[in-house]
C-alpha cells in the first residue's frame, strides 16, 4: 500500500473511532427509558448518565491532548480505545444506576483520550485541500452519528436489550485497534518531553465538576436555600445548612476557573508548559472560532436528550421506532457532507458553517412549533432532516477553521482545546436543556392537574407530580392507562417542557451563528497549498 493510500485508510479507521464515542454518546438516549424501567433510576440520574460521561470527557480533554503530544498520538488513542471497550463491558452488566454512572465516567477518560488524538493525526496527517477533505470526512462522521447512535440503540434494546447498546463497543473497539495499527504511523512532538501542568488540570476538572453539579442538581436542591427534605447526604452526613449547596458549587465554579487562568498566564510568563496554550487564543481563527463551537454545541446536542423521552413515553413509539424517526438526522448530515464537498471550492468555509447553524436554527426552532401530544413522525422528520443538514455542515467546516492557523507541533493542545470547547458546550446543553426540560414539566403539569382534576387532593397531585418528573415521563402510561385524564395532562405537560427545551436550544443556536461574525472567511497561505513535496512523491 502506498503512503497515500494509507493515509487515506488510516482516516477511515480515525473517523471509525470517532463514530464508537459519539454513537456511545447518542445510543443511550434511546435506551433511557427502559434504563429507567430496569434500575429504577430517577430523572437526576437520567442526566447523571449522560453527564457524568460528557462531564469527565470535557475535564480530561486537555490532559490528553497534551500527553498525546508528549507520548505519542496514536499510542494515546490506541489506550484510549481499550479503555473505552473495557468500561462499556462494566456499564452493559451494571446491576444499579449508581454503577452505571460510574462505568460511564470511565467511559468518559477513554473517549476524552480518542477524540483530540483523532484530530491532532489528521492536523499533523494531512495539508492544504486534503486536509478541509479530511476534516469533512471527521465532521460528517460526527454528525452522522448523532443519529445512527439512537437507530442502532433502539434496534438493540427493543429486540435485545440495552445492554447491548454498550456491549456493541467491543467488537467495533477492537476493527478499530487494528486497524489503526497497521494503517496509521505514530505522531508527536520532536525534542524534549514537556512536563505536565498537573495543578491546571485539576483546576479544570473542579471548574468543570462543580459547574455542571450545580446545574443539573439545582432544581433538586434549590437554586439558593435548601428545599425541604432535599439537603444532600453523604453517607450518614447531611448538609446542615439553609443555604443551598448550588451557590457553593457556583462560587467555586468562579474560583477555581478563575484560580486556572491565572495559574495558566503565570507558567506561560515564566517559560513553564500549561495545559492550554494560551498563546494560541492570540490567533484570530482560534479564539473567535473556540467561542462560537461552544455556543453552537450547547444547542446542538442538548435537544436529543429530550426527544428519544418524547417519543416514546408521550407518543408511545418504541426504542426502534425512535432511532428510525432520529434517522432523518443522520440523512440530512449525510447530504450536507456532500454538498459541502461540492462547494468548498467556491464559498469560504466560515459561509458554509453559518449556513449549516442557520439551518440547524430553522430545524430546532421548527421542532419547537410542532411538537404536542398529538404530533406524529411526519410532523417533526422534515425538521430533524433541517436540523441533521445544519450539523452536517456547520460542524466539519468549524472544526477546521478553529485549527486552520494553529502549527502542527501544538496540534494536541489545538485540537484538545477545540474539543473542551465543544463538549463543555455539550455539557451545558445536557445539564441546562435537561434542567428546563423537567422544570418546566413540573410547574406545567401541576398547572394542568389544577385545571383539568380541580378536586384532586393536594397529597395525590404531589404523588403524580414526582411520579412523572422523577420517571423522566416513564410513569406517563401507567397513569394514563389509570386515569385518562391525569394521562392526557402528563402527556401535554411532558410535549410542553420538550417545546422548551427546543426553543431553548434554537436561542443558544442564534448566539452562536452572532458568535461566528467574528471568524474571517479568507483562506490562510497554508490552505491555498493544495499539496505538499513529500505528498506529491507519495
Amino acid at each position: 500500500m502506498t503512503a497515500s493510500r494509507r493515509r487515506w485508510a488510516g482516516l477511515v479507521f480515525i473517523s471509525v473511532a470517532v463514530a464508537l464515542i459519539i454513537v456511545d454518546s447518542t445510543i443511550v438516549n434511546v435506551a433511557i427509558p427502559s434504563i429507567v424501567r430496569d434500575l429504577d433510576i430517577t430523572s437526576t440520574q437520567v442526566q447523571w448518565v449522560q453527564e457524568s460521561y460528557t462531564l469527565v470527557f470535557a475535564a480530561l480533554l486537555l490532559v490528553f491532548g497534551t500527553l498525546a503530544d508528549r507520548y505519542g498520538r496514536r499510542r494515546i488513542l490506541l489506550t484510549g480505545v481499550i479503555i473505552f471497550a473495557a468500561a462499556s463491558v462494566f456499564a452493559a452488566m451494571a446491576p444499579s444506576g449508581e454503577l452505571l454512572i460510574l462505568a460511564r465516567i470511565v467511559q468518559g477518560v477513554g473517549g476524552a483520550m480518542v477524540l483530540p488524538t483523532t484530530l491532532s493525526l489528521i492536523n499533523a496527517t494531512f495539508r492544504g485541500k486534503e486536509r478541509g477533505i479530511a476534516f469533512a470526512v471527521w465532521g460528517s462522521t460526527i454528525g452522522g452519528m448523532v443519529a445512527v447512535g439512537p437507530l442502532l440503540g433502539g434496534w438493540l434494546t427493543t429486540y435485545y436489550s440495552w445492554r447491548w447498546a454498550f456491549g456493541i463497543n467491543v467488537p467495533l473497539a477492537a476493527i478499530i485497534v487494528i486497524g489503526i495499527l497497521l494503517c496509521v504511523a505514530e505522531s508527536k512532538d520532536a525534542g524534549e518531553p514537556r512536563r505536565i501542568d498537573v495543578i491546571g488540570a485539576v483546576l479544570s476538572v473542579v471548574a468543570s465538576a462543580s459547574l455542571v453539579f450545580g446545574l443539573i442538581e439545582g432544581r433538586s436542591y434549590g437554586w439558593w436555600l435548601v428545599r425541604p427534605g432535599q439537603a444532600p447526604v453523604i453517607g450518614t452526613w447531611t448538609w446542615p445548612f439553609a443555604l443551598s449547596p448550588i451557590p457553593v458549587a457556583f462560587a467555586i465554579t468562579l474560583a477555581s476557573g478563575a484560580g486556572f487562568i491565572w495559574w495558566g498566564i503565570r507558567r506561560q510568563r515564566a517559560g513553564a508548559t500549561t495545559l492550554l496554550a494560551f498563546a494560541l487564543f492570540t490567533i484570530p481563527s482560534f479564539r473567535n472560532g473556540n467561542i462560537a463551537a461552544m455556543i453552537v454545541s450547547l444547542g446542538e446536542f442538548g435537544i436529543i436528550l429530550s426527544l428519544p423521552l418524547w417519543l416514546q413515553n408521550v407518543i408511545g413509539y418504541d426504542a426502534l421506532q425512535t432511532g428510525l424517526v432520529l434517522l432523518a438526522l443522520a440523512i440530512g448530515s449525510f447530504a450536507a457532507s456532500g454538498l459541502s464537498s461540492v462547494v468548498l471550492d467556491k464559498i469560504t468555509p466560515v459561509a458554509i458553517v453559518r449556513v449549516g447553524i442557520l439551518a440547524e436554527i430553522v430545524g430546532v426552532a421548527g421542532l419547537g412549533l410542532v411538537i404536542s401530544a398529538d404530533s406524529t413522525w411526519l410532523t417533526v422528520i422534515p425538521f430533524l432532516f433541517v436540523y441533521g443538514f445544519g450539523v452536517g455542515l456547520a460542524t466539519a467546516q468549524l472544526t477546521g477553521v478553529v485549527l486552520k492557523d494553529v502549527p502542527v507541533e501544538k496540534s494536541g493542545q489545538g485540537s484538545g482545546t477545540a474539543s473542551t470547547a465543544r463538549q463543555i458546550g455539550s455539557a451545558l446543553g445536557i445539564a441546562i436543556l435537561g434542567t428546563v426540560l423537567f422544570t418546566s414539566l413540573g410547574s406545567s403539569l401541576d398547572a394542568r392537574l389544577a385545571e383539568s382534576s380541580p378536586n384532586l387532593p393536594e397529597s395525590a397531585r404531589t404523588q403524580i407530580l414526582d411520579s412523572v418528573v422523577l420517571s423522566a415521563g416513564g410513569a406517563i402510561p401507567a397513569l394514563a392507562a389509570k386515569d385518562p385524564d391525569v394521562g392526557a395532562a402528563a402527556r401535554a405537560a411532558f410535549s410542553d417542557g420538550t417545546r422548551y427545551s427546543a426553543f431553548a436550544a434554537s436561542g443558544f443556536l442564534v448566539l452562536g451563528l452572532l458568535a461566528t461574525l467574528r471568524l474571517s472567511g479568507q483562506p490562510t497561505k497554508e490552505d491555498a497549498v493544495p499539496e505538499t513535496e513529500d505528498q506529491r512523491a507519495s
